[in-house]
């Protein structure tokens, strides 16, 4: 119970944190609490439908005022009762009542139905934006953050929009209208007792103040928090294999323990201190009651006012006071939203590919020669990855990347992708400077065969053609034929049709990458870029494998990332990396006979095969 005892100070202590959020510094900006900006950035999304938000106010303008009139009638109609003794309109008082009810509650109805509308189309259209947002910005966006907690983001946060905007506007409106046309009302018919309902408006203001100053900050650490826990829960569910595999699941429990217990004290405290806004209310509610009843009696005793007046004040009292209830509780809410939209508006503004795009010219048809001029490159904060490259790879030949593990064999094909660009030095393709290229059209020319293939969730069919969208049935089956995957597809019932999910389950290790290298068949890439597609593969498989790779490779300019290095004999080059520098390159013959690095890493691997 210990993490019990000091409701505000832990908060507090994790609020002032650095790296808020996604711990990404950039993100610290001056927009952080920034709760105007990001309401008029809500509201700019609203605005787009217009109509429906004015048919809304105009409903809320009417119950407002429907909800006003009910209890004057009552009140005018206990004076003329009790007055002028005259019960004759009785009946037609209670008619009034009744339409005057009926049109409020069908009024209440038309407003939050046409609200929920229109809330769900600008929901849709923030989340449409944040989704297509996210597929533009670059590599370097998506290493320096946890997926969790950008899945977080499109669904918990866009939930949390969702629920205020169904409920939260309305509410304010009401509230806002309710209070000046009760205010009025009361002027009008009492401005003493007006006054002296109003004492209740410091003490609540003072209590509002305590609360509302720290439950921003306690439903933005909840949200942080939230964020962190489905991060995690994301990584544990998807290395599931690796965590039983290492008998790591006691070790995963406490690391859920502990933050969920962090998302559960952040929650406690949010809500608890939240959840005094009502009480509050309720309490200073029955001591305006008390007030306008005790004093009230007195004025009418001496003739001051009616006692119609003092039903109607006792009404509005209560209204008035109900509708700054409502209110404190939707601004809670509304932090807890702004919170959200926060952290969806912080993705919406990183630069992305486009807005960062140097490249002015179309790749067009390119022959595939690739040439690096002294390229280095470094990830911001770290030490050099790649120091001074230079080499030339000829089109339509094979260059081979060895080296040990961190050698930067993956930085140099993320580069000639262009996912990063050099810090120093120039990569050319056909004697173009790679930067003045547009990526995307750069990437229409490339295929990746990786030694994880991904398969996205659909049919056998749908994935291969995912490298050309265009491409007919024909070409599909042609491409899966080129690279010895038809005869395995047409085992199953369902052929090219077989669904599979989003991770490839029901077929093997194997049979991905030759639907992985059939799909890079049917790109038709100019540069073909391979990581070790063969390891840990059959025997069998991995034949099948090497020939479809090999008709893949034919007439096109390919690099390979090398890991077993008996598989890149025939290159017709091999750049050996080492801690980030080129340290030799040539043909296996020719390296083994140098016997530098590359002739011992092959002398190591022979060894440890033997063993």
């Amino acid at each position: 119970m210990g993490s019990w005892t000091t409701p505000f100070k832990q908060p507090k202590l994790n609020l002032n944190q650095k790296n808020e959020d996604l711990q990404d510094s950039s993100t610290q900006n001056k927009r952080a609490d920034d709760w105007k900006g990001t309401l008029i950035r809500i509201w700019r999304y609203l605005a787009k439908r217009k109509k429906g938000l004015y048919f809304v106010v105009l409903m809320v303008l009417i119950s407002s005022i429907l909800a006003l009139a009910g209890p004057f009638v009552v009140g005018m109609s206990i004076d003329q009762v009790v007055y002028d003794g005259d019960t004759s309109g009785l009946f037609a008082v209670l008619i009034l009542l009744a339409v005057i009810y009926l049109l409020h509650s069908l009024s209440v109805f038309l407003q939050h139905f046409v609200m929920v509308r229109v809330a769900q189309d600008t929901v849709y259209r923030l989340r449409t934006g944040l989704f297509h947002h996210l597929h533009k910005l670059p590599i370097t966006f998506f290493d320096q953050r946890r997926h969790g907690e950008l899945m977080s983001r499109v669904t918990n946060d866009m939930d949390n929009i969702s629920n205020t905007l169904n409920s939260s506007v309305i509410q304010i409106f009401a509230s806002v209208l309710t209070l000046v046309g009760t205010l009025t009302v009361m002027i009008y018919l009492s401005p003493l007792l007006t006054l002296i309902s109003l004492v209740i408006v410091p003490m609540m203001y003072i209590g509002m103040k305590w609360i509302t100053s720290r439950t921003g900050q306690l439903f933005k650490l909840q949200q942080r928090h939230l964020g962190e826990l489905n991060g995690y829960v994301q990584e544990s569910m998807s290395g599931q294999k690796i965590i039983k595999s290492f008998s790591q699941e006691e070790r995963v429990i406490e690391g859920f323990t502990t933050r969920n217990q962090e998302l559960r004290l952040a929650g406690f405290w949010a809500q608890t201190i939240s959840g005094f806004i009502p009480k509050l209310m309720n309490m200073l509610n029955n001591f305006s009651f008390a007030i306008i009843a005790g004093i009230g009696g007195i004025f009418a005793y001496n003739g001051m006012i009616t006692i119609g007046v003092i039903v109607i004040f006792a009404e509005y009292t209560r209204q008035f006071t109900r509708p700054l209830n409502d209110l404190a509780n939707q601004f809670n809410t509304l932090l807890s939203a702004i919170a959200g939209a926060e952290r969806v508006f912080r993705i919406m503004d990183e630069e992305d590919e486009i807005s960062t795009e140097s490249g002015k010219e179309d790749a067009g048809s390119i022959t595939g020669e690739v040439i690096f001029k002294d390229v280095s490159f470094e990830y911001e904060g770290d030490q050099d990855t790649l120091s001074n490259i230079s080499f030339t790879a000829k089109s339509g030949e094979t260059t081979a990347i060895v080296g040990p593990t961190g050698a930067g064999k993956t930085t140099l094909i993320s580069l000639l992708s262009r996912f990063y660009d050099p810090v120093e030095g120039i990569v050319e393709i056909d004697g173009r400077d790679m930067t003045a290229i547009k990526r995307e059209s750069l990437r229409n020319e490339m295929a990746f065969v990786l030694q994880d293939s991904y398969l996205f969730q659909g049919t056998i069919r749908e994935n291969i053609r995912y490298g050309q969208l265009t491409a007919s049935d024909e070409d599909v089956v042609a491409a899966a034929k080129e690279a010895n995957a038809h005869s395995f597809i047409m085992k199953f019932p369902d052929g090219y049709d077989t669904l599979i999910d989003g991770e490839g389950g029901g077929i093997s290790q194997g049979q991905k990458q030759l639907l992985s290298i059939a799909r890079a068949l049917l790109r038709d890439p100019a540069i073909l870029i391979l990581d070790e597609a063969t390891s840990s593969i059959d025997t069998v498989t991995e034949i099948n494998i090497q020939e479809a790779l090999k008709r893949l490779m034919n007439g096109r300019t390919s690099f390979v990332i090398a890991h077993r290095l008996n598989t890149i004999r025939q290159a017709d080059q091999i750049l050996v990396l080492h801690e980030g520098e080129l340290l030799e390159s040539g043909t296996h013959a020719e390296l083994i006979n140098r016997g530098g690095f590359y002739a011992d890493l092959v002398q190591a691997q022979q060894e440890k095969q033997i063993v």
